[in-house]
């Protein structure tokens, strides 16, 4: 045994010395590429952790804390009404508008507090896939049959892979459900839980709220006053903190009063307030015992678990395939171009291995595929790009396995790829 063990650090030893002996430094492609892995690291922590990670964790948190296992169980566990567990969960990205990132935290609370694999998956897949704000936006710079394709297509494909999951393993998730045990639905009202959680993703949409293509209409005037709907909506959330949560009414007092006036001596910088709020509110909940202290407790527990992967995740992906700004990555650009040009099964196949490992933040993939297009990207490629690249990238498989464990997770990508591909060839030949 402890030979082994030996043999085991002299591998890595060995392979260690290799690595920086044989590391290409003098090749400018190779550092570009680790200059692009940091670069998108810093835009990523720049833009997704404070407004659509940390939020998330928080609603995760109330997941695992504040709904019964038993409730999770009735309606995504395997004794639950088939038809309604997949109906909520292939249109839930309608309403949570996230990227393929953010959407972890929540997937694995509700995986773990018992819901099915395969409602599990079909709410993992469909969050960030049928983004209603990308939906619109793929309508009105791509064109109709692309908006309209990728709606169609979003949604069963959640529901297919979701059934294919359920499927494959469902012995295991049988034998799963044998060992859970429900226990009684907690003692809050149900509208109580519901209002303070709608708060929270409410929080989570006006945060991340982007701006459109065009300077007038709705979604327009939303961004215009982005800030002040997050600001009314954390009002709204002190309050749940005393009515729903109980917490001593001065102490959410205190810190609201910080973030305000935060808000008020750095006007220009939202950012600095909001970030406040999140530490205000941790250290009140912090102080708090009872439930308060175990909603921080549980969404630091998903946070420890989840942000180192995508840490490393968002690294190799930026080193692998650049930036979305169009960063160029080890992989050169127009291996890629060349590949994806007209209809065959291997354009296909190669855009929906692409989008599945690529990055994409919310509404990114559509800049970069107009650009795709314009170089000759073919109708059915652009398609399996979208259908596979907003619901997969490199760091969010790393969380993926982590919560259901390499297998699943492989055969999650696999099924993911070969719809998209198949998609594809299907609407270009139409």
């Amino acid at each position: 045994m402890k030979s082994g063990k030996e043999y085991k650090t002299l591998f890595w030893m060995i392979g260690l010395f290799l690595f920086a002996y044989f590391l290409p430094l003098e090749k400018t492609t190779f550092t570009n590429a680790i200059f692009e892995a940091l670069r998108l690291l810093k835009w990523y922590a720049r833009e997704h952790v404070i407004l659509c990670l940390i939020p998330a964790f928080f609603i995760a948190g109330v997941i695992s804390v504040f709904i019964s296992q038993a409730a999770v169980m009735k309606y995504f566990g395997a004794q639950a009404k088939q038809w309604m567990a997949y109906s909520v969960a292939s249109v839930s990205g309608t309403i949570l508008a996230v990227c393929s990132c953010t959407i972890l935290p929540i997937f694995a609370s509700i995986y773990k507090r018992g819901a099915g694999l395969g409602p599990a998956i079909a709410f993992l897949y469909s969050g960030p896939a049928i983004n209603i704000l990308a939906i619109i936006l793929t309508a009105r710079v791509l064109g109709i049959e692309l908006g309209i394709a990728r709606v169609v297509g979003a949604v069963s494909f959640s529901i297919v892979i979701g059934l294919m999951m359920a499927f494959i393993y469902r012995k295991e998730e049988t034998d799963k459900q044998k060992l859970v045990i429900p226990g009684t639905e907690h003692e809050r009202p149900l509208w109580q839980t519901v209002v303070h959680f709608g708060i929270l993703i409410a929080l989570l949409i006006s945060a991340t709220w982007g701006r459109p293509e065009t300077s007038e209409g709705v979604f327009y005037a939303i961004w215009q006053y982005k800030w002040w709907i997050t600001a009314v909506l954390g009002a709204f959330l002190a309050l749940s903190l005393i009515f729903i949560l109980e917490i001593r009414a001065l102490k959410v007092i205190i810190a609201a009063a910080l973030v305000a006036m935060v808000g008020l001596v750095f006007p220009d910088h939202p950012l600095l307030a909001f970030s406040t709020g999140i530490a205000a509110s941790s250290v009140v909940l912090y102080k708090s015992e009872g439930e308060p202290k175990e909603w921080l407790m549980a969404s630091w527990d998903f946070a420890k678990l989840i942000l180192p992967l995508l840490a490393l995740g968002v690294l190799a992906a930026g080193f692998l395939l650049g930036t979305p700004e169009g960063g160029r990555g080890i992989i050169p650009p127009q291996w890629i171009n060349g590949l994806v040009g007209g209809n065959s099964i291997t354009a296909n196949l190669v855009a929906s291995v692409i989008g599945a490992f690529m990055y994409f933040a919310t509404l990114t993939e559509i800049p970069i595929l107009q650009g795709l297009l314009a170089s000759g990207m073919g109708k059915g490629p652009a398609l399996a790009l979208l259908l596979a690249g907003p619901a997969l990238s490199l760091p969010n498989m790393l969380v993926i396995r982590g919560v259901i464990g390499t297998q699943k997770t492989l055969v999650f990508v696999i099924l993911v790829v070969v719809m998209a591909t198949l998609s594809g060839l299907v609407f270009g030949a139409l």
